[in-house]
């Protein structure tokens, strides 16, 4: 029997006064947010309205919208089991989750819990990190705290707030500042305080990635502004030609220039032995520091693409597409890494080059 679709899980970060309260009134508010369950530290923190409130128990308010807004207080691996084992139980009913974080919390051990704890990986996937920057004060808590540096390294999406109290200039060199930091992340703009739910869903791996282009879009490879000789100086029959990369330059501050992002787009098929060889290595030697790794990956001998996703030493089970791009066999990889020396990354992607004679 084919296994129940795993339900999507949205984390919504940010720095403390980053607007996540604001936001997450919203959401709740949101009639689109009927079946979604959100998770958050105390019901305290952010100040529900009680004529919203259809039902209270001591960890759960069912609000009038349809949403479930659940309390974490601490475990977040008990309160994700119970809210599975409510829908199993046909007491609650949701499709998708929304976990915020405090404004102190790395995402890292989040999406760790997400990846490695076997029941909660069966019933769930994470669709997103979304991190919230308050515009009037950005700068200068990237400037005070690696930890809001990462928090948007992280990010599949960054959302700016309080934009309508600073000058564009301001505005524009923020926005230029966290490009540098999460180069592949989309960015938008809060409307005092507040987006569109759909803006924060569906950036996980698509169902679908029909055309060259979507899957480019996902991984967000940018192109390749020149090869690196390191890697063009491999020759082989069997292993890959005309790897190239691109390296973002990190940001001149205090905290940015620890984060460092490099993407590869690699034009032939891998071999599956040399892939495996590399990913393990690469994780055991520098997992912790590895804060994303997207990646659309050709196999040899494979006649689709596999979606791969990330976070420090913890990856999601790969995602065979349905569908893949038409006319496109290029693997796609993007890595955002800490405290990386310059070339660590491509230099350990050399190793794909080599023959496939080696593994024998």
């Amino acid at each position: 029997m084919k296994p129940a679709p795993r339900i999507p899980v949205t984390l919504i970060t940010g720095y403390l006064g980053a607007g996540k309260t604001t936001l997450l009134n919203a959401l709740l508010r949101d009639p689109a947010m009927g079946k979604a369950a959100v998770l958050i530290n105390e019901f305290g923190d952010i100040g529900l309205d009680h004529d919203l409130i259809v039902e209270t128990t001591e960890e759960m308010v069912l609000l009038e919208s349809g949403c479930m807004c659940c309390a974490v207080r601490g475990d977040l691996t008990k309160a994700l089991t119970g809210l599975l084992a409510r829908r199993k139980a046909g007491a609650a009913q949701f499709d998708r989750v929304v976990i915020e974080t405090s404004g102190l919390a790395d995402p890292g051990p989040i999406l760790h819990t997400l990846l490695v704890e076997e029941d909660l990986a069966k019933g769930f996937r994470m669709d997103g990190v979304v991190t919230l920057v308050d515009a009037a004060h950005g700068e200068a808590t990237l400037d005070r705290g690696f930890e809001a540096v990462a928090q948007v390294a992280m990010a599949d999406l960054v959302v700016l707030t309080k934009t309508d109290l600073v000058p564009a200039a301001t505005v524009d060199s923020l926005q230029r500042r966290l490009k540098g930091i999460a180069p592949n992340a989309r960015q938008i703009t809060a409307d005092h305080g507040t987006v569109a739910s759909g803006a924060l869903f569906g950036l996980g791996i698509p169902a679908e990635l029909s055309e060259a282009s979507a899957a480019e879009a996902w991984v967000n490879a940018a192109p390749a502004r020149k090869p690196l000789p390191a890697l063009t100086a491999f020759g082989s029959q069997h292993g890959l030609f005309g790897a190239a990369f691109t390296q973002t330059q990190p940001w001149a501050a205090r905290h940015d220039d620890r984060i460092r992002s490099v993407s590869a787009v690699i034009d032939q098929p891998i071999h599956p032995g040399l892939f495996n060889i590399w990913i393990d290595t690469l994780i055991q030697l520098r997992g912790p520091d590895i804060l994303r790794f997207k990646a659309l990956i050709w196999l040899e001998g494979e006649e689709e693409p596999y979606a791969i996703h990330g976070v420090q030493h913890v990856f999601d089970p790969p995602v065979k597409l349905a569908r893949a791009p038409k006319g496109d066999r290029k693997s796609r990889i993007v890595i955002i890494g800490r405290d990386l020396a310059e070339g660590v990354l491509e230099e350990s992607l050399a190793f794909l080059n080599s023959p496939a004679e080696t593994l024998r």
